[in-house]
């Protein structure tokens, strides 16, 4: 994963709503969840949710896909385990250890 990439996904992580954004994607899994809900559930305004959403997707960690008259927004899982592979690629110097054994999200099963 660039490192560049990688700044600008910690960095949209980096504020509360955002990372309360992708940690609700996340749980809805592949499908996702359309904006309405998203704000809904996590009690954001249409205009906040559409702010922090724009930032998620920059970062390319978010997708959206228009169904109807309803965009639903999905966790980039490729992204997000990119990202947690550039954090973790020398973990240990090298030796085995618990985090090179984590199994693959949800988000990379067909």
């Amino acid at each position: 994963m660039d490192s560049n990439l990688v700044v600008r996904a910690l960095s949209a992580l980096a504020h509360e709503s955002r990372l309360a954004i992708f940690r609700a994607l996340v749980v809805a899994g592949p499908d996702g969840m359309p904006a309405g809900e998203i704000a809904q559930q996590l009690g954001l305004s249409p205009s906040s949710l559409s702010f922090h959403l724009k930032d998620l997707s920059h970062a390319e960690l978010v997708r959206a896909r228009q169904d109807g008259r309803f965009i639903f927004y999905s966790a980039n899982f490729d992204s997000m385990n990119g990202l947690i592979g550039f954090l973790t690629e020398n973990c240990c110097a090298g030796a085995a250890c618990a985090a090179s054994e984590t199994e693959q999200c949800c988000g990379d099963k067909p």
